[in-house]
């Protein structure tokens, strides 16, 4: 499927959305689309799963009839005493089981036809999904999805609104393929919508895809030597503020299919928490090949990220983050202690933005990457702050400091910046890319073009020694004698240099200026005068 058409699917699912969305909440109505488009992906993948095992009793669509029957739903019906054997097979094939009745085609029919029992089985299908569908379990995958009052009163009621929003899904899915890459890329799109309506709230899920593709591509590049281009492979990659996971997936599209060992991610948001559980396999990411964990980042409360045997601890190739800015927290005593914090000190109260940091850093590989959004005001805040930010310093982890544009993200208008982050790297001085005024206007966001996004990534792979107005390697020194203190502009100024000015030859020029009015005025006043007409007055 071309850009186009993606797109085109996106719009028109989005049309969808803002026509049927009525008086309803946007973000209880983003969860409804998101989890029928879901539905729909894991559908059709399971039924050619299912066609492929089966071969040739693989009842023929065009023989089942127009009853809302699926060729599947026949082949259960015929063969009751193979199901079990068939559905452990496609455990290990598809890595799940959706029965015939909870399918796509099974309940968009029942939608089309105003089934009465539509809304009980669609509840018994999220649950089965849910609970038995993986071998994994994704308890609590729908939990956010309200088939109650929201709809409507009574249970006709919400029934009937049911059928009308599937029905309206499904007609406007029906004329586009349904691929992982085609849904995936409209369910990405859709969040992008909704995040655009979601003002403050999107900056809990959604990293804007610009952004996200300098983060992505960052630490997928050879650490060491950034300009030998990309890794072969990365045996993990770990978001512990992870939304709807759309950064993760940008990693592993970079990285191709194969090219991650397994994804992790951790979300305290349960409905954001869901949403990346259903980006992930509606992306064609087996249940196997990642791990989103619902839980606490600060108060680290995944038990995994707390393994004492440091054989069995976690590392990460890859850490990539867009916390929440200058999230107020509550640090303690036993916090203190905490390994992740215990050599460079606590976050203050105000600001947990060192916090996160700290956090994914602990569990970044000695020859790891991260790359972390953050506000401008972790460059040059005082008190603890300033303390970890030189602690990091010293020990040579800050590698790289990207300024952007104002008003990028849906959640604020401000710059941010990009630390890139090393535990071992080889240059003894700090690269400084000041992007600040590089952006294109958009109605709502400001965005970055191709061309701005490759300048910014070309230069952190090649580390020049300067480049006028945008970057400038910084060796420590300069950075001790400025207190430490990052703030992007101290190092590379956008500022124009005022042209000098030569005060001899303009007062030079002013003088010869001078001397010609004189001698015009009395060449004027000479023919003044022999009209009979008063002269002009003399310059002084």
């Amino acid at each position: 499927m071309t850009d186009n058409e993606q797109k085109k699917l996106g719009k028109t699912l989005w049309a969808i959305a803002d026509q049927l969305r009525g008086a309803m909440n946007a973000d209880d109505f983003r969860d409804y689309m998101l989890a029928f488009l879901f539905l729909r992906y894991l559908s059709d993948n399971y039924e050619q799963a299912a066609k492929k095992e089966l071969g040739r009793d693989y009842p023929n669509p065009d023989t089942v009839g127009n009853g809302g029957r699926s060729s599947l739903s026949v082949w259960y019906e015929q063969n009751p005493s193979d199901v079990v054997a068939f559905e452990k097979q496609m455990r290990l094939k598809a890595h799940y089981v959706i029965r015939p009745e909870h399918l796509w085609a099974s309940i968009a029919h029942m939608a089309r036809t105003q089934d009465s029992e539509l809304l009980n089985t669609l509840q018994a299908g999220f649950k089965y999904i849910e609970n038995e569908s993986f071998q994994s379990t994704f308890s609590g995958l729908f939990s956010e999805i309200n088939l109650g009052s929201e709809l409507g009163k009574t249970y006709a009621d919400r029934n009937a609104k049911l059928c009308t929003i599937i029905t309206k899904i499904a007609q406007g899915l029906a004329e586009f393929s349904t691929d992982s890459d085609t849904l995936g890329d409209a369910y990405e799109y859709l969040i992008g919508q909704f995040a655009a309506g979601s003002g403050k709230k999107a900056g809990e899920f959604y990293t804007p895809q610009r952004i996200s593709d300098i983060l992505s591509e960052i630490v997928t590049l050879d650490s060491q030597e950034p300009k030998t281009g990309k890794r072969k492979h990365l045996a993990s990659v770990m978001d512990f503020a992870c939304g709807s996971g759309s950064l993760l997936l940008n990693v592993r599209k970079r990285m191709g299919s194969h090219g991650i060992g397994k994804i992790f991610g951790q979300e305290k948001n349960i409905t954001t928490y869901n949403l990346a559980r259903m980006n992930m396999l509606l992306h064609g990411v087996k249940d196997t090949e990642f791990e989103i964990y619902h839980g606490d980042t600060l108060e680290n409360d995944w038990d995994m990220l707390r393994e004492i045997n440091p054989a069995k601890k976690p590392y990460f190739d890859a850490v990539v983050a867009n916390p929440p800015f200058s999230y107020r927290w509550n640090p303690n005593e036993a916090l203190g202690e905490d390994v992740r914090f215990k050599n460079y000190g606590l976050a203050p109260k105000s600001a947990a933005d060192f916090a996160f940091l700290l956090h994914g850093f602990h569990y970044l590989k000695d020859d790891g990457v991260m790359a972390i959004i953050l506000p401008h005001g972790v460059l040059f805040r005082g008190g603890a702050e300033a303390k970890i930010r030189r602690k990091l310093l010293d020990d040579g982890h800050i590698d790289t400091v990207i300024g952007l544009p104002a008003n990028l993200f849906y959640s604020t208008g401000i710059p941010v910046c990009i630390l890139v982050l090393k535990k071992c790297k080889k240059p003894d001085d700090v690269l400084f890319i000041n992007a600040s005024e590089h952006f294109e206007r958009g109605k709502r966001q400001n965005y970055l073009s191709d061309d701005q996004i490759a300048k910014i990534i070309d230069t952190y792979q090649q580390r020049p020694e300067e480049i006028e107005r945008y970057a400038r390697r910084v060796g420590m020194d300069e950075i001790e004698a400025n207190d430490f203190n990052l703030n992007i502009s101290r190092y590379v100024s956008t500022a124009k240099e005022e042209v000098a000015i030569d005060l001899a030859a303009t007062h030079k020029e002013m003088v010869e200026i001078e001397e010609q009015i004189r001698e015009s005025t009395a060449k004027h006043n000479a023919f003044l005068k022999e009209l009979g007409l008063a002269p002009l007055p003399t310059p002084k």
